[in-house]
């Protein structure tokens, strides 16, 4: 992550620009948490468990609505169009507000649309591959080199941070493959199973049932250190060092929403995520648990653009 400036500093302040008014009451009705992808996804399972404990804590139900399309777009712009009152809210991917508002020419929202609630977890992407496909890093760059972009990896939308990730990891390793992109992790898992892909790319929560299942194995993480859960397997940084590609989910409001809303949304959040059943299946499917305030969330987002724009630059990701 790059060093925060007095100019990015001052760009996540305004992220936290919300009057101080406080909310009696709040919340009074039911809360609702839009996904940005289709359901069955990391993103998906993430804010289903969090929304479960969150509904117990504050009292009312909170729901989670699935709304795909566009690169996370159509999720993020309706958050940032809705109502300022903490009722309507948004679990972000790093696709949404890292990559999309660098890479998207007319993106329809940016984030100081948003009001910073907390960043809930980070997390490297896995590459899986078929149980008849290549056992590790080296037989999978052969086969790419025997088969200069014939060989399929899937991943959840063009530009999206997977689609990125991987991208960077072909770069680094000097060859060529077939990106495949589907409008979520849950899509390009059902072509993989079905034997449609030679490779998925994924986050860990869709990738570890997969071993699990034995209907696939990881052949390489894109952190810098091996995960826990699976100790066996590699990172690609041990053979191309440095490379490390993570993203991240967080919750956040329309910008504007009152403090009041913003202090009990993240006090709910954030106690979410110490549960220990939640803490278990997380760590469990490869990420690791943050929760912290809205000044730190919002200085995370303004480091994540820095970190990830000369990167883009480098690897000539059209924009679009």
């Amino acid at each position: 992550m790059s060093k925060i400036t007095r100019r990015s500093l001052g760009a996540s302040l305004s992220l936290l620009a919300a009057p101080a008014i406080a909310q009696p009451g709040f919340p009074a009705r039911n809360i609702t948490i839009i996904v940005p992808f289709s359901p069955g996804g990391s993103t998906d399972v993430l804010t289903r468990l969090m929304a479960e404990r969150m509904t117990q804590t504050l009292g009312r139900a909170v729901q989670v609505e699935n709304r795909p399309g566009g690169n996370t777009i159509v999720g993020g712009e309706a958050v940032a169009r809705a109502q300022p009152d903490g009722y309507t809210l948004l679990m972000s991917s790093g696709t949404t507000l890292t990559i999309n508002p660098i890479v998207q020419r007319n993106l329809p929202y940016k984030i100081e649309d948003f009001a910073p609630i907390t960043l809930a977890t980070t997390y490297p992407f896995a590459v899986v591959a078929r149980p008849d496909g290549p056992r590790d890093i080296a037989a999978m760059v052969a086969a790419a080199r025997a088969r200069p972009g014939q060989i399929t990896y899937g991943t959840n939308g063009p530009t999206t941070l997977t689609n990125v990730a991987m991208l960077m990891v072909l770069q680094r390793l000097g060859i060529t493959m077939q990106d495949v992109t589907y409008r979520g992790d849950a899509a390009a898992m059902n072509d993989f199973l079905a034997g449609n892909l030679d490779l998925l790319v994924v986050a860990g929560s869709t990738a570890v049932p997969v071993v699990r299942n034995n209907q696939g194995r990881i052949i390489g993480w894109t952190s810098l250190q091996r995960m826990s859960t699976t100790p066996d397997v590699p990172c690609f940084a041990e053979v191309a060092p440095g490379l490390e590609a993570l993203s991240w989910f967080g919750l956040l409001a329309p910008a504007r929403t009152p403090q009041g809303a913003i202090e009990a949304l993240n006090a709910s959040a954030v106690q979410a995520l110490t549960d220990p059943r939640i803490r278990e299946r997380l760590t469990n499917d490869a990420q690791y648990i943050v929760g912290n305030t809205p000044a730190e969330f919002a200085q995370f987002l303004v480091a994540q653009q820095e970190a990830w724009r000369p990167v883009l630059s480098r690897m000539e990701v059209p924009l679009n």
